[in-house]
């Protein structure tokens, strides 16, 4: 047999395999899926907050605005910036509380899997250990039953049994690995949109209030336009 035929280590590991097949599946589905939705929600946050920075420095609030509304649908910090400027006549704290609600919105919604990562990260290891241990009872009851006991029969039993811990330990690091990359990428995600709100707040706060309701006004156009 050759020992590098994963179709054959498959089938030596016995039943809890099928359980492993599964999480590694599940595992794959979950990393991708998170990935993809990264990829298509854009978490760049500093280019987009330049840019508004840039308007509101000039005073024009609605070409920020625009920008964002033009944004929103594909940059997830593009509509957790909106909630700040359309919430800015109200003043300094309903607009930070606004904008800060909606990030947890959106970061709550970045993190969905991240549980099943995690649960996988732990059941996979311990789902391995437990067909060992059933493969090594069935070892030791055939070496018990066995007339001529010799080192390639024990060796061969506890060889086979420890196929299922190798492929529960392979899934677990997969998923704890992916669940740190995209954590940490979440984390950046929040600790640059507060930077982005904190370095925005004070531009709205100083703004004229005709600016401001200049936003209302250009949100209803957009609405009506879009």
């Amino acid at each position: 047999m050759n020992e590098w035929n994963l179709i054959e280590l498959f089938k030596l590991g016995g039943p809890f395999m099928w359980i492993l097949l599964v999480f590694a599946i599940v595992t794959t589905a979950l990393v991708v899926e998170r990935i993809i939705y990264l990829a298509y929600h854009d978490v760049n946050v500093f280019e987009l907050s330049n840019n508004v920075k840039r308007y509101l420095v000039a005073e024009d609030t609605e070409s920020a605005y625009k920008l964002l509304s033009s944004k929103k649908r594909q940059c997830t910090a593009a509509t957790i910036l909106m909630s700040l400027l359309q919430n800015a006549k109200f003043g300094e704290i309903r607009m930070e509380k606004a904008a800060e609600c909606e990030a947890q919105e959106r970061i709550r919604r970045m993190e969905n899997g991240f549980n099943y990562l995690s649960a996988l990260a732990s059941l996979a290891p311990l789902t391995g250990f437990l067909g060992t241990v059933s493969g090594m009872i069935g070892a030791f009851k055939s070496i018990a039953s066995a007339t001529d006991v010799n080192a390639q029969l024990v060796a061969g039993g506890i060889y086979e049994a420890l196929i299922t811990t190798v492929f529960g330990l392979i899934i677990a690091i997969m998923a704890l690995v992916a669940y740190n990359l995209l954590i940490h990428r979440v984390d950046t995600f929040a600790a640059d949109t507060a930077k982005a709100i904190n370095d925005l707040v004070p531009l709205l706060d100083e703004m004229p209030i005709e600016k401001l309701e200049k936003i209302a006004i250009t949100k209803q156009i957009t609405e009506v336009v879009a």
